[in-house]
């Protein structure tokens, strides 16, 4: 925890916020998104299932596939504890909410389902959405299809297994451009870039990819710079704990770390 409040103390001294923002398209996204503070009917429903997972002590046997727990859990773990440690806050998933309310893609892919609370709400962003989510951890993927049925979401298909499979073949199948990935499932160096490649192809100038935990360790820090430094990239945005990749053909290469201003995402 030591090493990651400094990525965050060296974080806030780089970050800005909407003053000195030149970019217009930056400046739109910043207040109109990130800084947003207000609600979304799906909300509630969606920290309803949270309270309840959070509670829930049935035993799940994880099958990790990635860089591990931080917090050195073991093979075995309570929901409730999965829930606490693994799914995103309610504040980071809300924020990739509303992004995809702002961007309306239609094809979605997210890479590291967990327990359904993340691909819940990209999924509740955009009922026209096609949401693909990949998880590796077949009783965790169990525990998110429960997560899919009791909030009513018919537009999640989800899908099991290695990512170094599930991923090509998701991908081989798709009839639309890829307009929005989240990239939650493998934090280290190697396997990030790999899926940066795999979904390039498939991506359109008004894509965009979110790659989480971009300072969760030194090898991410490493792929963050090197997901900086493509030339496919045009545009980021870093928010810590969250980076933002735009492909914007006709935009100079522009690199942004954005603070949010009176309600920060913590450590």
């Amino acid at each position: 925890m030591l090493q990651q409040a400094l990525r965050y103390f060296r974080y806030w001294l780089r970050s800005g916020n909407a003053h000195g923002l030149h970019s217009p398209f930056v400046f739109s996204l910043y207040l109109d998104v990130v800084c947003h503070t207000g609600a979304f009917y799906p909300f509630d429903n969606i920290e309803a299932r949270r309270d309840a997972l959070l509670a829930d002590p049935r035993r799940l046997r994880i099958t990790d596939y990635g860089a591990g727990s931080q917090t050195g859990a073991g093979r075995e773990r309570a929901v409730r504890t999965v829930a606490r440690h693994a799914a995103k806050p309610a504040r980071l998933a809300q924020l990739l909410f509303r992004l995809v309310n702002y961007r309306r893609p239609r094809t979605v892919l997210e890479l590291g389902t967990s327990l359904g609370l993340t691909t819940a709400y990209l999924a509740a962003a955009s009922s026209q959405a096609r949401v693909l989510t990949l998880e590796g951890c077949p009783e965790t993927a169990a525990v998110a299809r429960e997560t899919f049925g009791q909030l009513g979401l018919q537009n999640v298909e989800l899908i099991e297994g290695n990512f170094d499979h599930t991923l090509p073949a998701t991908l081989a199948q798709l009839t639309q451009p890829l307009d929005f990935a989240f990239f939650d499932g493998n934090h280290r160096y190697e396997p990030t870039l790999r899926y940066l490649e795999q979904c390039l192809p498939y991506a359109a100038e008004e894509s965009v990819f979110v790659f989480d935990d971009i300072h969760w360790s030194g090898e991410m820090e490493q792929a963050w710079e090197a997901i900086k430094a493509h030339p496919a990239v045009t545009t980021t945005v870093d928010l810590f704990f969250i980076g933002l990749v735009f492909f914007r053909k006709n935009a100079p290469k522009q690199h942004f770390t954005l603070r949010i201003e009176g309600r920060g995402l913590g450590v």
